[in-house]
């Protein structure tokens, strides 16, 4: 007897360069066992040095993709991306509601490494209102934790205030990635669930390898959740799965390369470049 196939269904944009959205969320969830899905919000042509142009879709076609997945699929998990406009960000909060999908990780994408921004500044209200509150989890770094909160953070003491108040915007958890902070050895991620902190760190690596950091660490967390683990569980695998892809770089392209989603699985293996 064949075993359950958990699956996830990712909402996010296309990155021509394979490193970050849609293809980073599949990657992720292939190498974590599960089944992956995908609704497009967008088109980007990008590579290692940038973004060189941004083709979102409409409504009408991302609904679409998400009547397809929600009538036939029904994702045990889903994650949300890049959304880029206000009008996407409240059709996906409706087809959320309307197939009760309550294993909702959303990562606020809302710049590219380069600097090119992917959500436009009319959607930031959109995505507070309309999103935050039906998702179980939100997975910002510290420049999109400032966008949200209009806070300045330079601290550890900063991060947990706006963890805090992002945590009132609705969400049960928030994740605060440390990446972006500097002059640190460590990178230290916090977990708030309303009540307290837990702080997951790690050693930081210097490159310039990182792009798609952010995808990949939602989507490792959209995957736990699909088979079934809790939020520790599954922040923690994230956790490592993200790590390794750093540590261990593909060392692709003359910019800000892709990570490594192969390197968590070839590390049970056993196996290191």
């Amino acid at each position: 007897m064949m075993s359950k196939v958990f699956k996830a269904l990712t909402v996010a944009g296309s990155d021509s360069g394979g490193g970050a959205g849609i293809q980073a969320d599949l990657k992720t969830f292939q190498e974590l066992g599960v089944y992956g899905m995908s609704a497009l919000t967008a088109v980007t042509a990008q590579n290692t040095l940038g973004v060189q142009g941004v083709y979102p879709l409409e409504a009408v076609a991302v609904a679409a993709q998400l009547d397809s997945v929600g009538t036939d699929l029904a994702p045990d998990a889903v994650k949300t991306g890049m959304l880029f406009s206000s009008g996407l960000i409240r059709v996906v909060a409706d087809k959320v509601r309307q197939y009760g999908w309550t294993k909702l990780v959303v990562d606020p994408v809302m710049i590219a490494k380069g600097g090119s921004p992917l959500l436009q500044q009319e959607a930031v209200h959109a995505l507070i209102t309309s999103l935050l509150p039906l998702a179980l989890v939100i997975t910002p770094n510290i420049p999109e934790a400032e966008v949200l909160t209009g806070m300045t953070i330079t601290s550890l003491a900063g991060r947990e205030a706006a963890a805090k108040l992002i945590h009132t915007m609705g969400p049960q958890y928030v994740v605060l990635k440390g990446g972006h902070e500097e002059g640190t050895a460590h990178v230290t991620d916090l977990l708030y669930d309303g009540q307290a902190f837990a702080y997951l760190e790690s050693p930081r690596i210097h490159t310039r390898h990182t792009h798609g950091t952010g995808c990949t660490y939602s989507a490792a967390v959209a995957a736990g959740f699909a088979k079934g683990q809790g939020i520790m569980e599954a922040v923690h695998t994230a956790k490592a799965f993200i790590q390794a892809a750093i540590e261990d770089s593909l060392n692709l392209g003359a910019g800000h390369g892709p990570t490594n989603h192969f390197a968590y699985q070839n590390r049970l293996r056993g196996v290191r470049p």
